[in-house]
């Protein structure tokens, strides 16, 4: 539907640009949150730099990487050393907060208003925030489940005690053998519920929360929805990107707001109905609320 020779930078000024925004907040029916991983980014979930060092300086040293993500798909020739690396990994991105409160100032502006979330984040920052659960679909999976790798059924577990004692029992960037996370119908290895290859497992609780996502869209149908994207890349634009820009087409009433850094851009046939604004999250969060009010 929309050529990518068509999309339109982020242009004009700042401080007009908030004003929209803030007035398409007011104006708007319902809001609908499409998040992607620079919403994270602005809240200080970095995966690099301080951050990385201070939890995987003993992994830098010995394999040589330099952020968190390629540590993740490093092939460890041992599985105890494996999980030292990732219960860190998802102790640190899933059960401890976000250095800033990011999120929170995001619940703030939506608490009192319609809105529903989808996001392909899978740190949980939403609802550690606050906002209500059967507001929120996490299409990509959580860090915070352990599903069968192979799998056997689709079915996910919470993970948050064996993480913990990963975390308090490791010695020399190893787990205890008995700390192995395994499948508990067929005793394979487990693995993170994230969506990376068609293993994926959608739970009941992933289809509740699609099909409570789809009817929000549906019941709100021609309302005057401000459809706001937060952080979202084109690494899988078809989720969440592609679908706002098409829903806002088919809809007159519809407002696309795009906040991201570098990435932030519209299709020419919405861009009179669109606020592209190109700059941190949180600092486009916090100016939103009505300073005199």
């Amino acid at each position: 539907m929309f050529s990518r020779m068509s999309i339109i930078r982020s242009t004009g000024n700042y401080s007009d640009k908030i004003e929209r925004l803030r007035n398409a907040f007011d104006a708007a029916d319902a809001v609908v949150i499409g998040a992607g991983a620079g919403l994270s980014a602005s809240a200080g979930f970095v995966y690099t730099g301080e951050r990385f060092e201070k939890y995987f300086s003993d992994f830098a040293a010995r394999y040589g990487f330099r952020d968190m993500y390629t540590g993740g798909f490093y092939p460890y020739t041992a599985p105890e050393e494996y999980w030292a690396y990732w219960s860190r990994y998802i102790y640190i991105n899933r059960y401890m907060d976000a250095p800033k409160p990011v999120y929170e100032a995001l619940l703030a502006l939506v608490r009192d208003r319609d809105y529903f979330v989808i996001t392909t984040n899978v740190d949980h920052c939403f609802q550690k925030a606050g906002f209500d659960k059967e507001r929120l679909f996490y299409t990509q999976g959580d860090y915070g489940l352990f599903q069968c790798s192979t799998p056997c059924r689709q079915e996910t577990f919470d993970n948050e005690t064996v993480i913990r004692q990963m975390m308090e029992r490791q010695k020399e960037m190893r787990v205890p053998a008995e700390l192995l996370p395994v499948c508990p119908h067929c005793g394979k290895p487990m693995t993170m519920n994230l969506r990376s290859d068609n293993r994926f497992v959608e739970d009941e609780g992933w289809h509740r929360a699609a099909g409570r996502y789809e009817n929000f869209l549906r019941t709100r149908r021609g309302q005057r929805i401000l459809f706001l994207e937060l952080g979202v890349g084109y690494n899988t634009p078809g989720i969440i990107k592609y679908p706002f820009w098409r829903m806002t087409a088919e809809n007159p009433q519809a407002v696309y707001a795009c906040v991201n850094y570098g990435e932030a851009a519209c299709p020419e046939e919405i861009v009179e109905r669109s606020i592209c604004i190109d700059g941190d999250i949180g600092e486009v969060i916090s100016a939103l609320p009505d300073k005199s009010d």
